[in-house]
């Protein structure tokens, strides 16, 4: 499979990015819509991934200012792909040209060893968002080991 990875402004990309988000996070984790797409989308750097065939979007990020990785998404049919690699690849690249020493993300506790497996370290304690409870994982962006990653809200 083929796909291409872009990098998008939400201003002009949001129906692409919210039809994803959409599927994956309201519709299958059940995340109501009014905090899954918060103020944070228009301050964020978002990455777009599209099928080359059918040129439907089939995954989607973002990556804040500040470090902070979130809204990873693929399309359940597509999860068999290194789709998720790719974004978050595609989001580090960004954080390498924002000149970030270090990015995080919410995982949800279901994956912290996963995380910590590469590279990524527990900070602070544990919390709920969206119903899910979840530890912040962080890691300096030379030491992130590129494996596949779970799908992040």
């Amino acid at each position: 499979m083929s796909y291409s990875i872009s990098r998008v402004e939400w201003e002009l990309a949001a129906p692409l990015l919210k039809n994803v988000r959409e599927k994956v996070f309201v519709c299958e984790w059940r995340i109501p819509k009014r905090i899954e797409f918060d103020h944070k989308d228009s301050r964020a750097f978002h990455i777009l991934v599209c099928d080359d065939t059918s040129q439907e979007p089939i995954g989607t990020g973002r990556i804040l200012p500040t470090g902070e990785i979130s809204r990873i998404a693929v399309l359940p049919q597509y999860r068999h792909d290194p789709v998720d690699k790719v974004i978050l690849s595609g989001l580090i690249r960004i954080a390498k040209e924002l000149e970030l020493c270090e990015v995080f993300i919410y995982s949800p506790l279901a994956s912290v060893n996963y995380f910590t497996q590469h590279n990524f370290c527990s900070v602070g304690g544990v919390f709920m968002e969206a119903g899910i409870p979840r530890q912040r994982m962080a890691c300096q962006i030379e030491n992130i080991g590129m494996a596949k990653y779970y799908l992040s809200h």
